[in-house]
C-alpha cells in the first residue's frame, strides 16, 4: 500500500503556512542513510515484541533490521548509551529493564519482581551527565507514590529512591544544570494500570536536584484533567531560547472536552503555558520530537496526525503528515540547517524537512513500530 500524492502534497504544502526561517533549497548535500533506535512487533497483537535498530536507506529507498532483540513483553522507552548499548523499559507497570548491546544481544536485564521495593517502571530512562547513574520513572504499588529510581549505570541495580513530588511520573530529561525534569502525568492506576478517580488527578512537571533528588520547583495548568506525559527540548536561536515541550493527553470526561482539549504545553524561561488552544479533535499527543529549529512536532497517533507548532507562530499548529498511526517521533537534522523529523507510520517510515523532499520508506516486513523511536546517527 502506498500514499497518496495529495498526502504528499500535504506535507510538502505545509511549508507554505509556517513562518520564514531562513532555510536554503537547492544544492545542499543531503544524508544518504539514518539509523533509529525502535521497538515493534509482528502485525499481529500477540506477535512477539522486538527491539533494536533500524536503517533508512534514503537512496535505496528502504528500511532494513540491522539488529533485533526478542523482547519478554511490550516495550516503551527506548535509551541509547554512548558506547552503541541500548536500555529497554517495559511498558506500564513495567516488569522489566534491559540492556541490549551493540551486536543485538541482551547483556543485562532487571526483573523488579526480584527487587526489595514495590515500585514498577512507568516506561521512560534516563542517563545522568556524569554517567554514573541512570534514573527511572517509576511508581510504588501499593501506595501509588510516584518515584523516581536512582540505578548504577553498569548492574543497573537500585541505589535510591526519590519522590517525584506526584502521581505516575512519566517521561524525565536532564537540563543543562544537571537537574531532572520530570513529567507527572497524574493519573491514578490500579495495579492492572486501569484509570480509576480522576478526579483526582493531580498532573506536574517539576525540577529535581540532580544530585540529592530534592525539590526545586513544581508547575502546574489550570486545568487538572490535562495529563502532561513526554518531553522534548528544542533551542530556537533567533530568539536565543530554549523551550522544553510538554506532549498531553485530556482525561475529561465529557468527549467534547477531551476533543476540544489543547495537547502541547511550553516551559517558557520559568513559566509553563498553553500557547495552542487547538489541539488534534482528539487530545491526545503521542510522542514530541524537536523540529523545524526551535519548535516541536507532535504526533495523534488516534487520528493519524502529526503537527508542528513553532515560537514564531505561537497559537498555531500547522499540519505536516496525515497519515494513519503516525506515533513515534525523532528530530532529524538532514540537509543544514536540519530542522526535520522522522515519524513512524501504519506505512512505513515518513520524512518531513523544511528544506529536503518528503519521503515514505516502506517497512522491510509486516510490522507495528510502537511509541517511540530514536535518531542514532545519520550519514
Amino acid at each position: 500500500m502506498k500514499t497518496t500524492r495529495r498526502e504528499f502534497l500535504k506535507m510538502a504544502g505545509a511549508l507554505a503556512a509556517l513562518p520564514p526561517a531562513g532555510f536554503a533549497w537547492a544544492g545542499q548535500a543531503q544524508p544518504k542513510s539514518a539509523s533509529l533506535a525502535a521497538a515493534w512487533r509482528g502485525p499481529n497483537a500477540g506477535d512477539t515484541y522486538f527491539a533494536g535498530v533500524l536503517s533508512a536507506d534514503w537512496e535505496g529507498k528502504k528500511i532494513t533490521i540491522s539488529r533485533a532483540a526478542a523482547l519478554p513483553t511490550r516495550p516503551h522507552g527506548l535509551t541509547p548509551e554512548a558506547d552503541g548499548s541500548l536500555l529497554v523499559t517495559g511498558v506500564r507497570p513495567g516488569a522489566w529493564l534491559m540492556r541490549i548491546e551493540r551486536d543485538g544481544k541482551v547483556a543485562q536485564q532487571v526483573d523488579l519482581a526480584g527487587e526489595s521495593s514495590d515500585a514498577r517502571l512507568n516506561g521512560h530512562v534516563v542517563v545522568s551527565p556524569r554517567g554514573d547513574v541512570i534514573y527511572t520513572t517509576e511508581t510504588d504499588m501499593k501506595t501509588g507514590r510516584g518515584l523516581i529510581g536512582v540505578r548504577d549505570r553498569q548492574s543497573l541495580k537500585k541505589l535510591a529512591e526519590w519522590q517525584s513530588h506526584g502521581l505516575e511520573p512519566h517521561q524525565l530529561l536532564v537540563d543543562a544544570a544537571g537537574h531532572l525534569m520530570i513529567a507527572n502525568g497524574g493519573i491514578p492506576r490500579t495495579a492492572a494500570d486501569k484509570k480509576y478517580d480522576l478526579h483526582r488527578m493531580d498532573a506536574s512537571l517539576v525540577r529535581l536536584d540532580g544530585q540529592s533528588g530534592r525539590l526545586l520547583r513544581r508547575w502546574t495548568l489550570d486545568d487538572p484533567r490535562l495529563s502532561l506525559r513526554h518531553l522534548a527540548w528544542s533551542h530556537w536561536a533567533k530568539g536565543d531560547k530554549t523551550f522544553l515541550g510538554v506532549a498531553m493527553q485530556a482525561e475529561h470526561d465529557d468527549p467534547s472536552a477531551r476533543a476540544a482539549a489543547p495537547i502541547l504545553a511550553v516551559l517558557d524561561s520559568d513559566e509553563l503555558i498553553l500557547p495552542a488552544r487547538a489541539g488534534d479533535g482528539a487530545g491526545y499527543a503521542g510522542d514530541i520530537a524537536p523540529a523545524y529549529n526551535g519548535g516541536f512536532a507532535l504526533s495523534s497517533n488516534q487520528v493519524g496526525l502529526a503537527q508542528l507548532w513553532h515560537p514564531a507562530m505561537p497559537e498555531k499548529l500547522t499540519r505536516i503528515v496525515e497519515l494513519q498511526e503516525a506515533y513515534a517521533l525523532t528530530g532529524w537534522e538532514g540537509p543544514n540547517p536540519g530542522g526535520g523529523v522522522l515519524v513512524s507510520t501504519a506505512l512505513g517510515l515518513v520524512r518531513w524537512h523544511p528544506s529536503a523532499k518528503p519521503a515514505l520508506l516502506p517497512w522491510p516486513e509486516k510490522m507495528a513500530v510502537d511509541n517511540h523511536w530514536v535518531l542514532l546517527d545519520e550519514a
